[in-house]
């Protein structure tokens, strides 16, 4: 028993053999089974190529409503959008603040502004599809 628990450490069998294919198979069973059982605390980034977190959120068939915070919708002059900017400038802010989550292909159909209860702008809700 000795000698085959040491051979399986330092994989002694050739290629093709029992011993070899248990070897393998108990490390697949490693890779595939263990991340159910235990949490190894790997998460990905929450906010990965935009300056501040973006919800996303689905809207059936139609597309993707993302809300973005205001101070991630910029102006010409670097600056955060402030309310009642026009059309055409929110458009264009709003596109390029919301292309690295959704690229660069994209319609942005409408959005609306969310203010808090001093009337300060905090978030951008935009509606997308492809």
């Amino acid at each position: 028993m000795n000698k085959t628990l040491k051979s399986y450490i330092w994989w002694t069998h050739p290629r093709g053999s029992l011993h070899y294919d248990i070897m393998v198979t108990l490390i697949l069973l490693f890779i595939f089974v263990t991340p159910h059982l235990w949490d190894y605390g790997d998460k990905p980034p929450q906010n990965v190529g935009a300056a501040l977190p973006m919800q996303i959120v689905g809207d059936g068939a139609h597309g993707l409503i993302v809300t973005v915070k205001a101070q991630s919708v910029l102006g010409a002059d670097g600056k955060p959008l402030p309310l009642g900017t026009d059309e055409k400038t929110a458009r264009k802010a709003l596109k390029k603040a919301l292309e690295p989550v959704t690229g660069d292909e994209f319609f942005l159909t409408h959005w609306e502004s969310t203010c808090d209860a001093n009337g300060n702008l905090m978030d951008w809700k935009a509606w997308v599809h492809k």
